[in-house]
């Protein structure tokens, strides 16, 4: 008798724990997931903003011929290929890595107007982000290595132009989804005035923010792969 009492603590404990994790998926996905914290701005001109909240992967400063990253052996990135647009000055491009885990609204980097929204459909197969998910956890240097994503996937690419300390600035940022991302929401377009910190899209589960803007002498980025930022709140260029 004994046993079977056990048995059916057993069973209930196991029953009462996939229903408790159903019930902590569902509220991840449909409620945490889109969660929006309030966010401290900098004041205008103070420096260029974080698209995202996530893992910086990459950061350089090319021309768009030049290779930006190796991803594997074979299979080489530059800034056009990222863009998808066909780009001619030279530029600073900032990689950022959305966790499923992170704030998914993104930002505007700074105040201008949109010149344009692009949707491009993947290369093939939207792909999965788990080599680049692994290698942040890991804190595993080149973080990008083996994502194939980058240069695959899905994307939006919202272009902005505007001024910055007196000149003018153009910039791109590219929304990259992952395989089982539902979808790129962008709430912007064409014409329309945006603001430094404004939200203008999401990206639903994993995912990839690109920064790609115009370098001017004396710009100093100030991150690196491997750090954390927030969307809005980051100062990534100043």
């Amino acid at each position: 008798m004994e046993i079977y009492k056990i048995t059916a603590a057993f069973l209930i404990g196991i029953i009462a724990l996939v229903c408790l994790c159903r019930l902590l998926y569902r509220y991840w996905r449909y409620t945490w997931f889109f969660r929006n914290p309030s966010r401290t701005i900098p004041p205008e001109q103070t420096g260029i903003l974080s698209p995202a909240d996530g893992t910086v992967v990459y950061v350089k400063e090319v021309l768009p011929g030049e290779d930006v990253i190796t991803i594997k052996k074979g299979a080489r990135a530059t800034i056009n290929d990222i863009s998808r647009e066909d780009l001619t000055s030279r530029k600073i491009l900032i990689g950022i890595f959305m966790s499923p885990f992170n704030v998914h609204y993104n930002r505007v980097p700074f105040s201008g107007k949109v010149r344009f929204s692009h949707h491009y459909p993947a290369i093939g197969p939207n792909l999965c982000m788990g080599w680049m998910h692994l290698r942040t956890v890991l804190k595993c240097l080149p973080l990008y290595k083996n994502s194939m994503h980058i240069i695959q996937n899905e994307r939006t690419v919202t272009a902005i132009d505007g001024e910055y300390r007196g000149r003018s600035l153009s910039s791109y940022v590219v929304q990259i989804a992952a395989k089982n991302v539902n979808g790129i929401d962008s709430y912007v377009g064409e014409g329309d005035p945006v603001k430094a910190g404004q939200i203008f899209g999401m990206i639903r589960i994993g995912s990839q923010v690109d920064l790609i803007i115009t370098s001017f002498e004396g710009m100093k980025i100030k991150v690196s792969p491997g750090e954390k930022v927030s969307g809005g709140e980051t100062i990534l260029i100043e």
